[in-house]
């Protein structure tokens, strides 16, 4: 197969590199990154200024635009014909619940669903001393059932790992998008000058207990799939919001 990949942790990040090394055997396999990183920026395009591509050999390329510019900059510049698959990661961190809406990580993955690619986002679930070959691992195995069946069109799957050994995850569950608790915490700081200026800090360890949820999922050890499209439409709503406006 022809493989894209790319991520939101930059060039450089481990996840990508070991990710790349894995996948590479039988595949023939280039990478498409931001060079230096971009986590959170979610699926910004960059309209305002120059994009640049450097070529650092052996398929690899950086940019110095978001994780969707690279995947779109791959896919009209770069690549001589369409991938059969974009995968972006492996990220430090999970992209769980409400994650994905700030993730670079699933904005690229879904730039390639965007055009009727198969695509991945996978996002290994810790903090520190990330497992990044167990982790291969379990991707390999889902590319290798893609492979065999591929993917409802405009779609991609979401993928949070435990960062456990891969002998230790209990399975594969298909779920859900569960929901984060934020603490919202800002805090205020005073600059040399006496102006204030502000760090977003709150985090979303934390969360509601849900049954088939990605967030309950890899909390109780099993690798997390969930399927997501592009299509953010809520249908079960529609009727509703008829009855209001019509």
């Amino acid at each position: 197969m022809l493989i894209l990949l790319s991520n939101d942790d930059g060039i450089d990040s481990e996840g990508l590199l070991a990710l790349r090394e894995a996948i590479a055997p039988g595949n023939e396999v280039w990478v498409v990154a931001p060079e230096a990183e971009r986590t959170c920026i979610g699926h910004a395009i960059t309209l305002h200024k120059p994009l640049r591509i450097k070529d650092l050999g052996n398929r690899i390329f950086s940019t110095n635009g978001t994780p969707a510019d690279s995947v779109l900059l791959a896919l009209r510049v770069v690549l001589r014909r369409k991938p059969d698959l974009v995968i972006s990661g492996i990220n430090k961190g999970p992209n769980m619940g409400q994650d994905v809406s700030y993730s670079g990580t699933v904005a690229a993955a879904k730039e390639g669903a965007f055009v009727g690619i198969a695509s991945l986002a996978v996002s290994l679930n810790g903090r520190t001393d990330f497992l990044f070959r167990d982790a291969c691992r379990s991707v390999l195995d889902i590319v290798s059932k893609i492979g065999a069946a591929g993917l409802p069109t405009h779609t991609l799957l979401n993928v949070n790992i435990p960062n456990i050994p891969y002998e230790a995850i209990k399975g594969l569950m298909v779920t859900g998008l569960g929901k984060r608790i934020y603490n919202g915490n800002i805090i205020a700081r005073t600059d040399p000058r006496g102006g204030t200026y502000y760090w977003i800090a709150g985090d979303g360890e934390s969360f509601e207990s849900i049954e088939g949820t990605d967030l309950q999922a890899v909390d109780q050890g099993y690798l997390s799939v969930t399927p997501l499209h592009w299509d953010l439409t809520a249908y079960t709503s529609m009727g509703e919001y008829k009855k209001i406006f019509l």
